[in-house]
């Protein structure tokens, strides 16, 4: 298997909310990716779409979260694991600075687990990724006078954006994610919100991901299987998502339909032993299934 990382630029900004419609985030999880790759491949008469379920419940094709890069500078979770500040002079600012991080650039991992990284100049990095800002639109809900509403966006400053990692034994992934882009990724596409360029593609070295550690960093969210979950939680520190939202299928039913709720590990989970995870079937009385990705693409931690 090859693992190949791919840097997403976003010109219109970008709506990932997922409560509120005038919220926003500044990253994809990797069960959207998935959901929006499906669909793209499903406008294939060929099996595209079957080949990509099978290739991700077999794990042949694995993919990352949408985290964060700035400039030349990629960003991981900041990992699940207690790490002890080298701060010989007590300084309680940095010790803070160092706890409230939410990533680390991928190039300086170790001196975070090492606790050398200097916590105060990534957060002033990190805050220059881009701004938050609101869209104000107009519609007309059975009603004679229009009535304003809110978009939540996530503008990337200049030369900042998003990359996703894949891991697969084919290209398949990779042309759809290509024809994704005109599409885009999250909500509001129709605004222009979420269509995407594909700046810049290399292979990464599998040895993070195959590589043998202490600690297995999941880069997506996961959850493992029922006969895997007893042995996946011995010496694990995570944190619950809930997934849920409505189905994005025509046929599906009559009306729009949510899906089951689907509670996962975030991205950034650690764990003492590698799980296989699964895609999961959350439909609830609809036509068809409705997937759910829930595969752990493992980064190794070395202490």
């Amino acid at each position: 298997m090859k693992y190949r990382l791919y840097r997403l630029s976003f010109p219109n900004g970008l709506h990932a909310g997922e409560h509120n419609l005038d919220e926003s985030q500044s990253i994809v999880r990797a069960d959207t990716l998935f959901s929006a790759l499906f669909i793209e491949a499903m406008k294939h008469a060929d099996g595209t779409a079957e080949a990509l379920l099978e290739a991700a419940r077999s794990g042949s094709f694995l993919i990352s979260d949408a985290f964060p890069y700035i400039g030349e500078t990629e960003y991981l979770p900041k990992p699940m694991c207690r790490v002890e500040v080298q701060d010989r002079q007590g300084d309680s600012v940095i010790k803070k600075a160092f706890k409230s991080l939410t990533y680390i650039p991928m190039n300086q991992l170790n001196r975070y687990m090492e606790g050398k990284l200097d916590a105060l100049a990534e957060k002033e990095k990190l805050s220059g990724l881009g701004v938050h800002d609101l869209k104000t639109s107009a519609a007309i809900a059975g009603q004679e006078e229009t009535m304003p509403y809110h978009v939540g966006a996530f503008y990337f400053n200049r030369g900042n954006g998003l990359y996703v990692i894949m891991g697969m034994e084919d290209t398949v992934c990779e042309s759809l994610l290509y024809s994704l882009s005109y599409d885009g990724l999250g909500g509001k596409r129709s605004s222009g919100f979420g269509r995407f360029v594909v700046e810049a593609v290399r292979d990464l070295d599998e040895d993070p991901f195959k590589g043998e550690g202490s600690l297995y960093m999941t880069l997506s969210t996961a959850l493992p299987a029922e006969e895997e979950l007893e042995d996946a939680l011995k010496g694990a520190s995570w944190q619950m998502l809930r997934r849920g939202g409505f189905v994005a299928s025509e046929t599906y039913a009559d009306e729009q339909r949510k899906k089951k709720d689907l509670y996962v590990m975030a991205a950034g989970s650690c764990f003492c032993s590698r799980f296989a995870g699964d895609v999961y079937d959350v439909s609830d009385g609809g036509t068809h299934p409705v997937y759910r990705y829930a595969k752990p693409l493992f980064w190794t931690l070395r202490r």
